[in-house]
């Protein structure tokens, strides 16, 4: 089953309490990608400039992942600099340039035509509601959007919107989305403008899952939230990748399963914890990309008894 996500692949220089590094691989696309490559095969659709080389896309090939999605164009690929200095669950964005960014337009391949999964990383929302309406065939579509994309391109949003079986978005993006200062509130107000479900991301907080009768018609009380915990770290690096990180954990193990129901559907939300835990523990991508399987597993039965009363 193979998952093609469309985003962005970038440059990051970041600076937390830990230290700085300068221009990580990094990137909505890049960490969901990674994360995902752990559960099944993923491809990706982007556009960088002469500045990404051979040996940083090897960084994804190394896992897999299908990369001639990648257009290489002529200029500099988008940078991202950040600072977590004064708050480390909310970044203090010092440069953006979008660079071969600012004129993206998804091409997707023939080969990518059959790809059963679909998710639509923070991009413009024409750019995803047109890769959707080229992706007829995809079983399941999940997307991403962001505070930028709400204010300021709502009326685009909302046709994306209608398209998705499940938006993720964390919980200042939910509110501002709905107009409403309760999550329970805003979540029933965004699961009527289209999406089938909402995964909420709470950070260090773990993540509440939000559920229509559209998503898992038949089964009984999915009409209740579902929380997935986070795993207290003692140690956070940098978080720039976790919600991305969480996304693929998440995508990337309902994608290895036979069927989605809402009993898979709840144990990869522990996954995207997972992926995400991970994610944080060093600068950009590093920790995901030389990830064991048999990591993931043991900290999955952490999260497990996490959660458990007995």
């Amino acid at each position: 089953m193979s998952i093609l996500v469309v985003g962005s692949v970038a440059f990051d220089t970041i600076e937390t309490p830990s230290g700085r590094a300068e221009r990580c691989v990094g990137g909505a696309a890049t960490h969901f990608a990674l994360a995902a490559s752990y559960f099944t095969d993923v491809r990706v659709i982007a556009v960088v400039g002469e500045d990404f080389t051979a040996e940083h896309e090897e960084i994804l090939k190394r896992r897999g992942i299908d990369t001639r999605g990648i257009e290489h164009t002529k200029g500099k690929s988008f940078f991202w600099s950040g600072s977590y200095l004064k708050d480390l669950n909310e970044a203090q964005t010092l440069n953006t340039e979008l660079n071969v960014f600012q004129s993206f337009s998804p091409k997707i391949p023939a080969e990518y035509e059959d790809s059963e999964f679909l998710f639509l990383a923070n991009i413009d929302p024409v750019l995803q509601a047109d890769v959707r309406r080229k992706m007829p065939r995809a079983k399941l579509v999940c997307g991403d959007t962001m505070n930028y994309w709400i204010n300021d391109h709502a009326e685009n949003l909302a046709r994306v919107l209608k398209g998705l079986d499940g938006l993720l978005i964390n919980d200042t993006e939910v509110k501002l989305l709905a107009k409403e200062g309760n999550l329970v509130a805003a979540a029933e107000k965004i699961l009527e403008m289209g999406p089938k479900s909402l995964v909420v991301k709470h950070g260090e907080y773990g993540a509440t899952a939000f559920f229509s009768d559209r998503l898992f018609p038949g089964e009984d009380g999915i009409s209740v939230p579902f929380r997935a915990p986070a795993l207290p770290l003692a140690e956070v690096v940098d978080p720039t990748g976790a919600g991305d990180s969480f996304a693929g954990g998440f995508f990337g193990y309902i994608a290895s399963q036979k069927e989605l129901t809402s009993a898979v559907f709840k144990k990869a939300m522990f996954y995207g914890g997972v992926m995400g835990s991970f994610a944080v523990e060093r600068f950009g991508t590093e920790r995901l990309q030389k990830l064991d399987p048999n990591e993931v597993e043991e900290r999955f039965a952490l999260f497990r008894k996490l959660s458990h009363l007995e």
